[in-house]
């Protein structure tokens, strides 16, 4: 099974809305930084590593508009921004450790324009996405060698798909188990 739960289009974040799961999928789509820290607060976005992500690209929405000329003026951007999403679900590992990766990159970019490093963030929160998706494939190849046929799994987590990128890391093993006729 594989679900998009957030994605990134034209400038917006586009994510499921799951408190209203189970009755009804909706989408929201945050176009500022927030809509989007709402969406976290309020637990419409659920399960660590899809709010990594989403807290990365929520980093994105709120410096886009920025028009500091030059990298100090724009650091104090950035930290405002990281500060405020950082407040939005502080128990959110995840969150912390997406919002110091976005961070540490805009730093090691200090010496480019303003605007190339807007891009580089952007393509940054758009690697942290594409690395979940990657680890938790591995995670359901690398777990699915231990489950043996006919076995009985119980799981009591957010583990699946709409707490990811897409596939999930507890259910995305037993996803691949199925997949490989366990």
């Amino acid at each position: 099974m594989s679900i998009k739960t957030i994605e990134w289009i034209e400038g917006k974040v586009k994510i499921i809305d799951q408190s209203k799961l189970p009755q009804k999928l909706e989408y929201i789509y945050c176009k500022d930084v927030e809509t989007l820290r709402e969406a976290i607060s309020s637990l419409k976005i659920r399960g660590a590593p899809v709010i990594g992500i989403a807290a990365a690209f929520g980093v994105v929405l709120g410096i886009k508009k920025s028009s500091s000329q030059n990298y100090l003026s724009f650091q104090k951007e950035i930290e405002k921004v990281i500060d405020y999403l950082a407040r939005s679900r502080p128990t959110a590992v995840n969150l912390f450790w997406s919002l110091k990766r976005m961070r540490n990159c805009a730093e090691k970019n200090k010496d480019k324009q303003i605007k190339e490093i807007k891009t580089i963030l952007e393509k940054e929160a758009l690697q942290i996405m594409e690395e979940d998706k990657r680890c938790n494939r591995q995670i359901g190849e690398n777990g699915a060698r231990l489950i043996e046929d006919g076995q009985t799994i119980l799981t009591h987590c957010n583990a699946g798909a709409l707490a990811t990128a897409d596939y999930g890391t507890a259910l995305g093993i037993i996803y691949r188990a199925k997949q490989k006729g366990k």
